[in-house]
């Protein structure tokens, strides 16, 4: 089971719900997080479970960060809006930053998110499975 974080700026939520519809079947087996609006349209239009955070603008992408640096997160798809200027994005900023800091896979458009779908279904992040295996805890 993986750790899938779903983010998804207004204008692209559809999309988001659209795309986790379709794969459904791929993200059932694993852990879903998401931001809050995101998180409840994914729940309302499938049978998924999704644990929700606050919306991005309230410390969402934040509190999904903290996971990435906890090195919890084993991907994420962040379908970001680059048409419109975003209040929180420093905080998106220091999300991407997190995820390259910790090697953690990021789709930002749904042309990567297929593609680290398909990879989830075919097994090709079984790699992730070690990291959490063998990852030190906190007080060490």
């Amino acid at each position: 089971m993986l750790e899938i974080a779903l983010i998804a700026h207004d204008r692209k939520k559809d999309e988001m719900v659209n795309f986790v519809t379709a794969y459904e079947h791929v993200f059932k087996p694993h852990k879903l997080y998401a931001t809050g609006t995101t998180g409840q349209r994914i729940m309302d239009a499938t049978s998924l479970s999704v644990h929700r955070f606050a919306s991005g603008p309230l410390g969402g992408d934040q509190q999904i960060g903290a996971l990435v640096a906890e090195n919890v997160m084993d991907f994420i798809i962040f379908l970001r809006d680059p048409l419109m200027a975003q209040p929180h994005e420093p905080d998106i900023s220091a999300l991407l930053r997190l995820c390259d800091v910790q090697g953690i896979p990021v789709a930002t458009n749904i042309a990567t998110a297929e593609l680290l779908v398909r990879a989830l279904d075919r097994g090709d992040f079984a790699w992730r499975e070690l990291v959490h295996k063998y990852k030190p805890g906190i007080d060490e």
